[in-house]
């Protein structure tokens, strides 16, 4: 399936709400909590009423830490995760440079709140995983991908700065030349090329995602809980230095971009599944 495809998929289905608490599920099975997106027929397309849910099942989790030896995240249906709401991100276009500034950094911290996870967050990719649906598997400690998932930071196809921390995380994962590729190309690539670009712990075939996830995390978590809650922190105190100073760059990007008709051409683009036709190249006179 095409990436024009996939995210025309989430504009379709209006009369699906995410607005309520079922759009992101937990559930346990034994000491590992799985935390799922659950909007299949947008393709897990992400929401503020998505990540709010998720924010309050961090709070949960964190609360009932003693329950918890390490989290699964995953999606419902045949999607990791389609990325923005193209609702969400048409709206953009009509708003002001300096509110979308502040609304794309409220947007980002609602799912960065995963970072805040006292356990270990392992990413059970089960299927496509476009844009910031992509860049939220970068908050996790692990990645477990499909074989035959559709992958992608494809911002740029869409008139877009890159956003979610992407800019942050993915050089620090496989370093800058690989980021520099696959942010400036938008290239979509396989479970299996993710896996050699550095972008998965494991690569499995999709029924068995879930499965391996659940033991990567016992696995992670089969030594003493003291020391590994410990060891997540001192690693992720390291890995998230700078992410601050990342995110308003992306935000303040995202805002810049918003407003030029590269985007409104891309956002149309994708409503029509069609390629877009980029025309607009600068001077600097």
């Amino acid at each position: 399936m095409s990436v024009l495809r996939l995210l025309g998929s989430s504009v379709r289905a209006r009369g699906i709400s995410s607005a309520s608490s079922s759009c992101v599920t937990l559930e346990k099975q034994g000491k590992i909590g799985i935390l799922r997106l659950n909007d299949p027929n947008r393709l897990n397309a992400l929401t503020a009423d998505m990540g709010d849910r998720v924010e309050e099942l961090v709070k949960e989790i964190s609360d009932r830490a003693d329950e918890f030896a390490a989290i699964v995240l995953t999606g419902e249906g045949r999607a990791f995760s389609a990325g923005g709401d193209l609702e969400f991100l048409t709206q953009r276009a009509i708003d002001t440079p300096t509110r979308n500034s502040i609304t794309m950094r409220k947007f980002y911290g609602r799912f960065l709140s995963l970072r805040n996870l006292p356990v270990p967050l392992i990413a059970a990719l089960n299927g496509p995983a476009i844009g910031a649906g992509m860049c939220i598997s970068l908050f996790a400690d692990a990645r477990v991908v499909a074989k035959d998932a559709k992958l992608g930071f494809t911002f740029v196809h869409l008139g877009l700065h890159p956003g979610m921390a992407c800019t942050h995380f993915l050089p620090s994962l496989i370093g800058p030349e690989k980021s520099n590729y696959l942010l400036m190309s938008g290239k979509v690539i396989s479970g299996e090329e993710a896996y050699q670009y550095g972008l998965a712990t494991k690569v499995v075939d999709k029924e068995n995602v879930l499965a391996e996830a659940i033991k990567v995390a016992e696995e992670m978590t089969s030594g003493s809980s003291v020391a590994t809650r410990s060891l997540l922190r001192s690693l992720r105190l390291k890995q998230d230095e700078g992410l601050e100073r990342a995110l308003w760059r992306e935000a303040d990007s995202q805002a810049n971009c918003y407003a030029t008709a590269d985007y409104r051409e891309g956002v149309d683009a994708i409503k029509a599944k069609r390629k877009p036709n980029f025309e607009m190249l600068e001077h600097y006179k």
